[in-house]
C-alpha cells in the first residue's frame, strides 16, 4: 500500500513507518517539526519506499498534493492536554487539521483514513476497564485539561461523519499510555519520559496531585502493531479500537520504578505537585482498556510488559540524551548488556 502518515516524525509516526516499511508498504511523511524531530527518521530516511514532506497538517495544498495515489491516510498530527499553555493550539490544530486530512482523502478517492484518538476521551467515567461501548464523561469547558479530549471526540465524530456521506473507511484507535523510543524528553511525551530524566539528573521526580492516580503503559511496538493491524485488516474497517496495554500501575510507583532502575542504590526523590499549579485541573483517576475487541477482530495482544519496555526506553534515552550533547551518567542497565 501507499500510506500518507501525518505527523510523520513524532513517536508514534516515527516508529510506525518503520514497521510498514519492514512490511513492505510505502510511506509519504508529513511533519511540521514542531513537536517532531528528524533525528527520528534518520534511520529510514534515505529508504526508496519513505518520502518525507515538511508542512503543516492544515495546509490544504500540501494535502491535496501528497495523497494523490494514496490508498491509506493515518493522521496521528495533533497537540496535546495544554498543561503549560493555553487550549487555543490544541483545539484548532487538531480540530481543522483532521477537516484537512479528510477532504484531501475525499478529494483524492483514498480508501480509508485512521485517525489517532486518545484514552482520555473517557473523560471521569469511573466505570473502569473501559470499553469503546462506555460513556465519554468530560468536565466543564473552563478546566483547559479538557479541550484535548474534546477535540479528540470531536474527530471521531468528524471522521465518522466523512464515512456516512462520503463512504471512506474510517478507523479511530484509542491509544493508552505509549512510551518507548523516540517519545518526547518533555511532559509531552508523557511522565516516563520526565521521570527518566529526573532520575538520570538526580533530580526529584514530579508528582501531580497525590501520584495515586493509576495508568496502563504501552510499549510503542505494540502500539504500533495494533495500528498495522487496523491499517491491513477489512475488519477493523469503520470501528472504533482501544488500543493498549491492560496492566494497572499508580504514578507513584511508576516513579519509583524509574529510579529504583537507574539508580538502585540510592533512595527515589519525589515531589508532589499540587494541581492547582495548572489553575483549574482535572485529573483522571482510572485509567485501563479493555482490549476484548480489538483482541477478537484483530487478533491485538500486548507483547512487552512494563519492566522490559521501560529498560528499553531507559537505554534509549539516555543514548538520546547524549546525542543532543546532554550530560548524562551511566546507567546501571547499560553495564548489564553483554
Amino acid at each position: 500500500m501507499e500510506i500518507l502518515i501525518t505527523g510523520v516524525a513524532g513517536f508514534i509516526g516515527s516508529n510506525l513507518s518503520k514497521g510498514l516499511l519492514e512490511r513492505g508498504h510505502s510511506v509519504v511523511g508529513l511533519d511540521n517539526l514542531s513537536q517532531g524531530f528528524l533525528l527520528n527518521i534518520e534511520e529510514f530516511k534515505d529508504h526508496p519506499k519513505f518520502q518525507f514532506v515538511e508542512g503543516d497538517v492544515r495546509d490544504d495544498r500540501v494535502l491535496d498534493e501528497i495523497a494523490t495515489g494514496c490508498d491509506l491516510v493515518i493522521h496521528l498530527a495533533a497537540f496535546k492536554i495544554p498543561r503549560y499553555s493555553d487550549a487555543l493550539d490544541t483545539l484548532l490544530i487538531n480540530s481543522m487539521g483532521t477537516k484537512v486530512v479528510l477532504d484531501a482523502a475525499v478529494k483524492n478517492k483514498v480508501a480509508k483514513v485512521m485517525i489517532a484518538s486518545t484514552s482520555d476521551v473517557y473523560g471521569k467515567n469511573p466505570a473502569v476497564p473501559f470499553s469503546e461501548d462506555s460513556d465519554l464523561v468530560i468536565g466543564r469547558p473552563e478546566v483547559k485539561r479538557w479541550s484535548y479530549a474534546i477535540s479528540k471526540m470531536f474527530e471521531e465524530q468528524l471522521v465518522f461523519g466523512y464515512h456516512e456521506r462520503h463512504g471512506i473507511h474510517a478507523v479511530a484507535l484509542r491509544f493508552f499510555g505509549g512510551y518507548g523510543p523516540n517519545q518526547h524528553l518533555t511532559w509531552w511525551g508523557g511522565p516516563q519520559s520526565v521521570f527518566i530524566s529526573a532520575a538520570l539528573d538526580d533530580e526529584p521526580i514530579t508528582l501531580h496531585g497525590d501520584g495515586m492516580q493509576t495508568r496502563s503503559f504501552t510499549y510503542i511496538s505494540d502500539h504500533v502493531d495494533g495500528i498495522i493491524a487496523c491499517a491491513e485488516k477489512d475488519d477493523a474497517n469503520n470501528q472504533v479500537f482501544n488500543i493498549g496495554n491492560t496492566n494497572e500501575i499508580t504514578i507513584r510507583d511508576l516513579g519509583m520504578k524509574i529510579w529504583k532502575m537507574i539508580r538502585p542504590d540510592s533512595k527515589p526523590k519525589l515531589s508532589l505537585i499540587p494541581y492547582e499549579t495548572f489553575g483549574k485541573y482535572e485529573d483522571v483517576q482510572r485509567r485501563i482498556p479493555n482490549i476484548e475487541k480489538a483482541h477478537t477482530l484483530l487478533g491485538f495482544k500486548p507483547k512487552v510488559d512494563l519492566d522490559a519496555g521501560l529498560r528499553k526506553t531507559i537505554l534509549w534515552q539516555v543514548q538520546r540524551r547524549r546525542a543532543l550533547g546532554m550530560e548524562t551518567p551511566d546507567v546501571p542497565i547499560e553495564r548489564s548488556l553483554p
